[in-house]
């Protein structure tokens, strides 16, 4: 909050300032047109032709800075503000105006015209683009050569030799542990025994609930239908 009043009271100070010296000079403007025999309303439009004038040039030298005209116009309109300050200072007897401070007073308003009309109307010089760096062409590559070898015979495509695939081996028979095949020996000899016939191997192989692999396995060794 301090940072912020402390910029509005500079702001303030600056316009108050600003207004101060825009009339001093406004008014001295004014008492050396008056005192040309200016007057009237002429004497009050001659500040003003002289500040709308500084102010054109200024705006003008803000967008193009490199503008001679824009500069010269913007002296002019400094020195005849100076010059009216300095002159209504006591330098200068108002009551006797020399003849050639009359004859500029007079000549004004068509100078500030023309120097209004070509700072309106001049166009805005764009800035000159940037020369660009020659680019080193890529050496030339010549593409055809001369020392190519003469074209021959293309060779026919080899099929290659297609060599059948070997068989697969059969895969072993699984090794039956001892203690399950005695488990199911003991099993085959109660069906035996029950039934009086041979348990069949699919039944074997329902009871005990193992691979098919395995159970052909222990069916082949209890010798099993």
């Amino acid at each position: 909050m301090a940072a912020t009043k402390n910029r509005t009271i500079r702001a303030d100070a600056v316009l108050i300032q600003a207004v101060i010296a825009g009339a001093l000079s406004f008014a001295h403007l004014h008492d050396l047109a008056e005192a040309a025999g200016q007057t009237g309303w002429k004497a009050w439009a001659y500040p003003v032709s002289v500040d709308l004038l500084l102010v054109a040039a200024w705006r003008r030298l803000r967008t193009a800075r490199r503008d001679r005209s824009a500069w010269s116009w913007f002296v002019i309109a400094l020195f005849a503000s100076l010059g009216a300050n300095i002159a209504t200072a006591g330098l200068l007897d108002l009551a006797q105006v020399p003849a050639w401070l009359c004859i500029l007073v007079a000549g004004w308003p068509a100078l500030a015209f023309l120097g209004g009309t070509l700072l309106v109307h001049s166009p805005d010089t764009p800035a000159a683009p940037a020369q660009a760096v020659d680019e080193v062409a890529p050496p030339e590559v010549e593409m055809h050569r001369t020392d190519e070898p003469a074209p021959g015979p293309v060779p026919a495509a080899t099929v290659p030799e297609l060599t059948p695939a070997s068989p697969k081996p059969e895969p072993s028979p699984p090794v039956v542990p001892a203690a399950l095949l005695d488990h199911a020996r003991k099993i085959a000899d109660a069906h035996r025994a029950s039934t009086g016939s041979p348990m069949p191997a699919d039944a074997l192989s329902a009871r005990l609930q193992l691979p098919a692999p395995m159970a052909d396995a222990i069916a082949a060794e209890l010798q099993l239908a």
